[in-house]
């Protein structure tokens, strides 16, 4: 009998199902919840199911196709946003935390949805395993930047210029550019190192933002109220954001 090899952060990792069951403790009864995208989300959807069947009443909105199908295979009632006023608190993953709970977000490429339905929350619950936690946003990897396909080649030039090294994010078979659910591209953006601090990831937000042709950008900053680090042995550090 094979077996699939175990994958730190996968749907079978300890952590993962630690941090989604201690998410489900959040959820009162009742409650309008947004539902993200990734491995920790999609195990977080298939644990709500499994407690609604039990009796929770709960409805959510979906951060994409993926979790839109999660929710529908785990029995959850999808609803528009904005049904019934804002979500209760929104559950979702992260490529990057640091320690002052800043985020990279979007290597799965929802982030501008991920965005709408954290935004439309009374709280944003982030799930990551440990090797998500760094010292520094752009430590892991790049930085995320969804742009309109008209407005490639000008967002191009404005990155490169602010010193960054942007590359059209490929789809899984490599022959074509990976297109958002919104109908965009993703420019996967190279930092010349990683940020220093909370101040200077939010001027790098602020001036990808001026950029014409950009929509959103993978630096999730001061959305998180709490993160639940899960550990392979299956312990859960919680992380609440200072307020003020």
């Amino acid at each position: 009998m094979s077996h699939l090899p175990y994958v730190p952060g996968g749907r079978d990792d300890p952590g993962v199902h630690a941090v989604a069951a201690k998410a489900i403790e959040l959820i009162a009864d009742g409650a309008r919840v947004g539902l993200g995208s990734g491995r920790a989300a999609s195990v977080f959807i298939a644990k709500l199911g499994a407690r609604r069947r039990e009796g929770l009443r709960v409805s959510g909105v979906a951060t994409s196709h993926g979790s839109a199908y999660e929710a529908r295979r785990a029995g959850i009632p999808l609803i528009a946003l904005g049904v019934g006023g804002p979500l209760d608190l929104t559950v979702d993953g992260a490529d990057e935390v640091a320690p002052n709970l800043d985020l990279v977000k979007g290597w799965g490429g929802a982030l501008v949805r991920e965005r709408i339905v954290a935004t439309a929350s009374a709280r944003q619950v982030i799930l990551v395993g440990t090797a998500k936690l760094v010292r520094a946003l752009g430590e892991r990897g790049r930085v995320p930047v969804e742009v309109i396909p008209l407005a490639e080649w000008l967002a191009v030039r404005e990155l490169e210029a602010l010193g960054l090294a942007p590359a059209r994010r490929m789809d899984a078979g490599g022959s074509r550019p990976f297109i958002t659910e919104n109908g965009n591209l993703i420019l996967d953006c190279a930092l010349p190192e990683p940020l220093r601090d909370g101040k200077a990831a939010r001027e790098l937000e602020r001036v990808l933002l001026e950029i014409v042709g950009v929509v959103d950008t993978g630096l999730f900053l001061g959305t998180a109220h709490r993160v639940l680090v899960g550990h392979p042995d299956g312990r859960v550090d919680t992380r609440s954001r200072a307020e003020g």
